[in-house]
């Protein structure tokens, strides 16, 4: 489809949505790939000496079309995919792949790039560019350029089966997702549900043409039952239909994708000379090595563990006396623990809701990001969009400059896949002495409106929005030359401190007065409330850092050593050991939908949330130290954080926030797990 790449001609050189025919995406990617190879090849066939110009700059700038229509496409593929897509995504995934390869195992592109590395001590580069030709050289040497033709064969073999597993194990998540629904037809059976849980799943069931009411895996749908229903094998038939996707031996099993993708990864670190996967991983984090990961993770354990087997036992003694239940299972975690924070904190999510409409959250961390950093955001209705429910915001300085275009899509619907998470359409770069700016966007699956109920959010959908938020602020303010350096390419445990030092805001008195109303009254959120948001913070949360830190554990167990896996079930419950609460449940198993580290980009990372929680509640302790609306700490931040993208090592960018290195005691104070 030769005319694909002049569909961009929309405001802004936005994303042509409504121009594009899924037929349009293969030959179009065709055509990309062959104009990236050439531009490639102009910068092999320069007969001038190189230099960084004219070889680590162009490379950098290469593949420009390539890269906008990879992220215009993988990213539909996660809000709003279908069958169709899905297969010619399995066809582009090993085309891409191969051309990465025809990059990173091109021994004249190589040599070009090595003349640059090895004589860098001669060239005057800015923080930046050496940060650039050091990404560009490791680059090259990680993906095979100092290996032999045999080698280099190999490793392009292993990638392209990467790659189609890794989609495959995603397609099987989402597909054992979509394919179950409960179905209930007695509303006795619903005792316990909120109303406006209740209406949602009656709006499902009628969506689908049935009578009574419909729940499904999706989290809006699936959070509230397993938290309110009273009814506990209801209750337990959800949560196991939750914990078995890709383990049911069916079509979708993911047990030998797993398998098979730890294996490849850790045949491709030993091929590169790595110990495994995670040592290949953690050479380019702040983490370093699996060892320091373990140890990380085993301290914050030794912290946590007592504290969550206190809290175990208190809650698995309060369901006891309340209901006589013995043994506490999985199902059984959620509802009690909401049963116990309300005996506890007289608080639960259906009194906060209604001081949490979607539209009144949204205009708060717009609000916040205004007073912090000096933007507004607009909402615009000539820019294309791929859903109805998506919206676009054009964000500007105060002196009216643009400075991103937003867009944001709230609400769960077949095609979009479970979570929430922050992307990008187009990057922020510096080009021909023009600052292009970002496409940002926020995709999440929050509770949709109801016929008679606007999108009202729990405290953790709050929470979440938030996130999401922060990260999306550290793509809008970027400010780098390179795109490669853009945003939030930056080490990947260092990611998370722009989206988690948000979360903080929401507890705030100061900060919640901001758009915590109620949306029928306009009522501001009573200041009890605030009180009790801010004392049930730190509630279970030891069981809740027990949960993160087994993740993390599990991660690294995967990855951390060269292995083979005869069972998935067995090595899981091997590596959950040390952190086990919950009976197990036999027919589930975790690792068979944990997309993090199969699909997504976590893998031998998942530690990098608590990394970077460590890092954002010392940050964060600094804005209370001087105010959390503090001009100059705020410009500090957005100057030496979300501003300069992966341009310097993370460390180094942090001291220049706060003068120096980040301590564990702010979190563990914060966390309630010191005093």
């Amino acid at each position: 489809m030769t005319l694909f790449l002049n569909k961009f001609e929309k405001k802004y050189n936005s994303a042509p949505f409504s121009n594009i025919n899924l037929t349009d995406y293969k030959p179009a990617f065709e055509k990309c790939i062959k104009k990236a190879k050439d531009e490639i090849n102009s910068i092999i066939n320069n007969n001038e000496n190189p230099t960084f110009q004219n070889t680590i700059e162009a490379l950098d700038f290469a593949g420009e079309n390539l890269d906008r229509l990879s992220s215009i496409f993988f990213n539909l593929n996660s809000a709003e995919t279908s069958d169709e897509m899905q297969k010619i995504a399995q066809e582009i995934s090993p085309l891409l792949t191969e051309f990465s390869n025809d990059i990173t195992l091109n021994e004249d592109l190589f040599k070009k790039v090595k003349i640059i590395f090895d004589n860098k001590s001669t060239l005057s580069l800015t923080p930046e560019q050496n940060t650039l030709l050091e990404k560009k050289y490791k680059g090259f040497v990680r993906n095979g350029a100092l290996l032999n033709e045999e080698q280099k064969t190999k490793l392009r073999e292993i990638d392209t089966k990467l790659a189609k597993l890794k989609l495959t194990y995603g397609e099987n998540v989402l597909a054992e997702t979509n394919n179950y629904h409960l179905h209930i037809m007695e509303e006795s059976k619903l005792k316990g549900l909120p109303e406006g849980a209740k209406e949602a799943a009656a709006s499902l069931a009628k969506s689908k043409e049935l009578d009574g009411w419909v729940f499904t895996l999706d989290y809006p749908s699936y959070i509230p039952f397993v938290t309110y229903i009273e009814n506990r094998e209801l209750r337990k038939e959800l949560s196991i239909a939750a914990g078995k996707k890709g383990f049911q031996n069916n079509e979708f099993d993911n047990q030998d994708n797993i398998k098979d993708i730890v294996k490849f990864r850790h045949e491709r670190a030993n091929l590169l000379g790595y110990n495994s996967h995670s040592h290949f991983v953690l050479e380019e984090r702040m983490a370093q090595n699996p060892e320091k990961v373990i140890s990380f993770l085993n301290n914050l354990l030794e912290k946590a563990k007592p504290a969550a087997e206190q809290e175990f036992s208190e809650l698995t003694s309060f369901a006891k006396e309340l209901d006589g239940i013995e043994k506490l299972e999985k199902w059984d975690g959620a509802y009690y623990s909401e049963k116990l924070k309300q005996k506890r904190f007289s608080l639960d999510d259906e009194k906060l809701k209604p001081y949490f409409k979607l539209e009144n959250v949204l205009n708060g961390a717009f609000t916040i990001a205004e007073k912090l950093y000096g933007i507004t955001f607009k909402e615009i209705h000539d820019i294309d969009k791929y859903h109805e429910d998506v919206q676009t915001f054009e964000v500007s300085d105060l002196e009216g400059n643009f400075v991103a275009l937003f867009y944001t899509d709230f609400f769960p619907r077949k095609g979009k896949r479970n979570g929430a998470w922050m992307t990008s359409y187009k990057p922020q770069y510096i080009k021909n002495n023009i600052n292009e700016r970002p496409h940002i966007s926020n995709v999440c699956n929050f509770t949709p409106p109801t016929p008679t109920k606007p999108s009202l959010l729990t405290f953790n959908e709050v929470t979440t929005l938030f996130h999401e938020f922060g990260h999306g602020l550290h793509g809008m303010l970027a400010n780098t030359t390179y795109p490669s350096l853009s945003g939030t390419s930056v080490y990947w445990d260092f990611v998370e401190l722009p989206s988690q030092i948000m979360e903080n805001w929401c507890y705030e008195p100061e900060a919640l007065a901001l758009f915590a109303k109620h949306y029928e009254t306009g009522e501001i959120i009573p200041q009890e409330y605030v009180e009790k948001i801010k004392e049930s913070a730190n509630f279970l949360e030891g069981i809740a850092t027990m949960r993160q830190i087994s993740f993390g554990l599990l991660d690294i167990a995967y990855h951390g050593k060269v292995q083979t896996i005869e069972d998935v079930k067995s090595f899981e419950e091997t590596a959950f050991e040390s952190t086990k609460l919950y009976p197990d449940v036999i027919e589930n198993c975790m690792s068979t939908s944990f997309s993090h580290i199969f699909q997504g980009g976590y893998s031998s990372g998942y530690y990098s949330y608590k990394w970077a929680e460590v890092l954002d509640a010392d940050a964060f302790a600094y804005f209370q130290e001087e105010g959390i609306f503090n001009k100059e700490i705020a410009t500090k931040f957005k100057e030496n954080i979300l501003s300069k993208g992966g341009t310097e090592h993370p460390m180094i960018l942090y001291k220049k926030f706060r003068g120096q290195e980040p301590k564990p005691d702010a979190l563990l104070k914060r966390a309630g797990l010191i005093n």
